[in-house]
């Protein structure tokens, strides 16, 4: 997919004030990431921030790690795969500004 895909999708994850998928889609997301590896402590990419880091980070903070996601698809060539999931979410599976 092209570069034209990847900006259509990250326009669409923030339309309506959504920050992120709620916790457990977000790591059916990080899922579907190929080529995840472990470094050291922590993971390439990173991974969502859900669990303990739900409620120590910001919106801004999930939205920016969600886009991260987003492009590191896009990078694997997993973009259309990504884009299926998040366009298919109802509203209600969406973490919204200010709702945290």
């Amino acid at each position: 997919m092209t570069k034209k895909t990847l900006d259509a999708l990250l326009n669409y994850v923030r339309e309506n004030g959504r920050v992120c998928p709620k916790p457990p889609l977000w790591n059916d997301l990080w899922k579907m990431l190929p080529n995840r590896i472990r470094e050291g402590s922590g993971w390439h990419p990173p991974l969502p921030l859900i669990l303990a880091a739900w409620y120590e980070t910001s919106d801004m903070e999930k939205a920016e790690r969600l886009e991260l996601h987003i492009r590191y698809a896009y990078e694997k060539t997993a973009i259309a795969v990504v884009d299926n999931f998040l366009r298919n979410l109802d509203e209600e599976s969406w973490v919204h500004r200010g709702e945290v």
